[in-house]
């Protein structure tokens, strides 16, 4: 349950982001916010998802955790990589929009971890 509500929120967090892209970018700029957008909510959603169904101070989670920290690192990583091997999303907006969209979900993550606990 609270993986959905989550969800939600992540996904205003990429509605708001897209519009502002809208309002700041040229065309091209706000096509790569939006596939930015579009890599981030899986990855995100996914790495809370592994990290709600561990307990929290356990091992696990900390694995959770490092592990979704990775994924992230290794996504910005491998982004970075094919937007210059196969150019075709400008890179600044893309590249900025992945890690800003990341980092803002990121910070959501503790607001989401502690409900449903009495």
């Amino acid at each position: 349950m609270r993986t959905l509500r989550y969800a939600g929120a992540c996904l205003a967090v990429l509605i708001a982001g897209t519009l502002g892209a809208a309002v700041l970018l040229d065309r091209r700029g706000c096509a790569g916010v939006m596939a930015a957008g579009a890599v981030a909510l899986p990855i995100q959603v996914a790495a809370f998802a592994f990290l709600a169904r561990a307990r929290q101070g356990s091992n696990a989670f900390l694995a959770a955790w490092a592990g979704g920290t990775l994924v992230r690192l290794a996504a910005v990583g491998l982004a970075g990589w094919a937007l210059v091997a196969l150019p075709g999303l400008p890179a600044a907006p893309t590249l900025l929009g992945l890690a800003a969209f990341f980092f803002v979900m990121t910070l959501l993550e503790p607001c989401f971890l502690g409900s449903g606990r009495r």
